[in-house]
């Protein structure tokens, strides 16, 4: 398929207002298959996953190709519940435009809103589908206002539906004039209660067409009716500069409106062709099938039998199987071997996958997600895809010595696979900490442990890591002494303790005089006080902003040793700690909560049970952005209250500030709680 007949394109949406359906009828629609499947039968092509099939939603973003006038088209169905946002964010890196689906009685929810923001970080030309038509309470102008309201931008209708809810049959093509009833899209005239409103709407296209033409906007104003053609080619125009935004209409479960979604995404979405794309050094690479090889992987899909799959976009050259190329960020040659088009879990063997197309490769040794792969001689480096930080943890431990073994080797594959999951091991709670973007995305991964790579964890809230340091100057003297028959040990240092400003860390400094302690044993002490500041005297936790001098000491000539002076700076540190005011610090984040305005009060009202600060409030067009400084122990489950609190439209992003001292009342509990943890042990022992 030459580069100028390719389209990529993403249907993106809040979830629940029917991509994957609209994405089965397109497919349907354009004869790639033979039968209509429905998600709430677990039959559709794209969600093909256990999971996606057990909870009837989207987790994955499917290619699926089909065919239409010529053309080849890959629909990119994304998820819409927000905790896969990882997955929609790599569709968007690699299409040249974008359908937003929205519910036509529902309109404008907080996902519309989120993918409409990525889409506009990469400058995607797009349409609006108003699907579920023939739901109560669907209006489809409404739903037209308002998201040329929410968004600022001037939306054009080329269709009007015929009728709605019940009585919805089909719709008005306002480019032909036509009307097309029912599922076979049968052409008939439009019918008289809908001519009128066409004509007016009819009027309004033909304006906006014209302005991004001199020679049409010449013919327009002339008083001579533009032709078809001249239309399409000035729509065209209007989408591909972002002028505008064309709305479209359906009922994907009807299996109406997906012939002309298809029609319009050939006339009016650019071709990779007309797309250049800069790489990092800044060359400027154009889909040419003669120009260096560039590709980039943009999803990877770990499969326990088949080992990975990489999904990729050709944006230069052409890729073959059986095959060379090189990997510029891991600056390592990678074996291609047989290269596949994918639709579903379907794939299609191909020889080679050209410009702008998009293909798939099993069994790339070091290649991940948001690499370049290009010729050895020509390095090339695209812009990779930018994730957001996950927002909600748990801890990960093995059910048995078995699943130990495996777990550090699956994990890490589970993180290739979806890079908004993050591994990463707590040293002062020796927890292993497995994050995403909410509870259900973290709930997949863990089931995905057990079910694809046969490895049983064990989940808990993740301990805060809670930190200690002390309030004032002590000094102590560490004295170890022990005779036996042979050679015995000595060691003795005199410390003082001092508190330095938050965030400093630990300081070592020494101020012997008369070799009191002699300089080979110097190190020995630093070294001991970095060992004892692991586990401070109130519970256990690591010890920072504090500074430690070794001020005097004595040694024996025959007993010293680096251990004795080891061991005794030890228990010196130990005493200066328990005199030194010592207090538990706790992580504090900075937290940007966003929500309609309607639930301003109460997250506001939330946050105030949270020992929260808020710093400031910024309103923008019906939305409220909500600044604050919480303590980590308040925001471990935030991610699920927040959603609860505003009907899943709210959202928050949250990022270590700095650590603070624990209010006493509260201090008291974790002590108590870690001495208690720690008799546990010790019995078990």
């Amino acid at each position: 398929m030459s580069v100028e007949k390719i389209r990529n394109v993403a249907l993106i949406a809040h979830g629940g207002a029917g991509k994957t359906s609209l994405s089965e009828a397109l497919l349907y629609d354009s004869g790639a298959i033979k039968r209509l499947g429905k998600v709430d039968e677990g039959n559709t092509v794209s969600d093909y996953d256990p999971e996606e099939i057990r909870r009837k939603m989207s987790v994955n973003t499917s290619i699926l190709p089909c065919e239409w006038r010529g053309y080849k088209i890959n629909i990119l169905d994304t998820p819409g519940y927000m905790d896969f946002v990882g997955e929609v964010l790599g569709a968007l890196r690699v299409c040249e435009g974008a359908v937003v689906v929205v519910d036509a009685s529902a309109g404008v929810e907080v996902g519309t809103e989120m993918v409409w923001t990525y889409a506009d970080e990469r400058q995607l030309p797009r349409f609006v589908f108003v699907n579920k038509m023939d739901r109560e309470n669907a209006d489809f102008l409404r739903v037209v206002n308002e998201v040329a309201e929410k968004f600022g931008v001037n939306v054009i209708p080329i269709q009007l539906p015929l009728g709605s809810e019940a009585s919805f049959s089909g719709i008005v093509d306002l480019v032909r004039m036509k009307a097309y009833a029912g599922s076979e899209a049968r052409e008939m005239e439009i019918p008289s209660q809908f001519r009128e409103l066409a004509e007016e709407y009819r009027t309004r296209l033909m304006e906006a067409a014209a302005e991004n033409d001199d020679e049409l906007i010449v013919k327009y104003l002339e008083g001579e009716p533009l032709t078809e053609e001249e239309i399409k080619r000035g729509l065209a125009l209007g989408v591909k500069s972002r002028k505008f935004v064309l709305a479209l209409c359906g009922a994907a479960t009807l299996d109406i409106g997906g012939r002309a979604l298809l029609d319009a995404i050939v006339d009016y979405f650019p071709s990779p062709a007309e797309v250049e794309v800069q790489t990092e050094s800044g060359e400027t690479l154009k889909a040419d099938e003669n120009g260096p090889l560039a590709v980039l992987v943009f999803k990877t899909f770990a499969d326990p039998y088949v080992g990975k799959l990489s999904y990729f976009k050709v944006y230069s050259g052409v890729m073959s199987s059986d095959s060379r190329v090189f990997n510029a960020r891991a600056g390592e040659e990678e074996r291609i071997g047989q290269l596949f088009f994918l639709r579903g879990k379907e794939q299609t063997p191909v020889k080679q996958v050209g410009p702008g197309d998009i293909g798939a490769v099993a069994k790339l040794s070091v290649t991940v997600t948001g690499d370049t792969l290009c010729d050895k001689g020509h390095l090339i480096v695209l812009p990779g895809i930018k994730y957001p930080e996950p927002l909600f943890s748990v801890a990960v431990a093995p059910k048995t010595k078995a699943d130990l073994d495996k777990l550090s080797n699956v994990l890490n594959r589970l993180v290739e696979e979806d890079p908004t999951l993050q591994v990463k091991r707590e040293f002062s709670t020796g927890e292993t900490i497995l994050s995403g973007m909410g509870e259900s995305h973290v709930d997949i991964a863990i089931r995905k442990l057990q079910d694809k790579f046969g490895v049983g964890v064990v989940t808990s809230l993740p301990k805060v890591p809670y930190r200690e340091t002390i309030t004032r100057v002590a000094r102590a003297q560490g004295k170890y002494k022990k005779q036996t028959g042979g050679r015995g040990q000595y060691g003795d240092v005199w410390l003082r303790l001092e508190p330095l400003p938050r965030g400093a860390g630990f300081e070592f400094a020494e101020e012997i005089f008369g070799g009191a302690v002699p300089k080979q044993y110097i190190p020995a002490v630093e070294k001991g006080l970095k060992e004892a500041i692991q586990s401070g005297v109130l519970a256990g936790f690591p010890v920072v902003d504090i500074k430690a001098v070794l001020y005097d000491g004595s040694y024996h000539p025959v007993d010293s040793s680096e251990l004795a002076f080891k061991i005794a700076t030890h228990l010196g540190f130990k005493k200066a700690m328990e005199q030194a005011g010592p207090i538990l610090l706790e992580p504090i984040m900075n937290v940007t909560i966003t929500v309609p305005e309607q639930f301003t009060g109460d997250v506001l009202g939330n946050l105030n049970t949270k020992r929260a600060r808020v710093m400031g409030m910024d309103q923008k067009k019906g939305t409220a952005i909500i600044r604050a400084q919480v303590p980590l122990a308040e925001m471990q489950r935030y991610a699920t209250e927040l959603r609860s609190l505003t009907q899943g439209r709210g959202v928050f992003s949250m990022e270590f500030s700095h650590y603070e001292e624990v209010p006493s009342h509260i201090a008291q509990t974790i002590i108590e709680q870690a001495r208690k943890e720690k008799e546990a042990q010790q019995e078990k022992k």
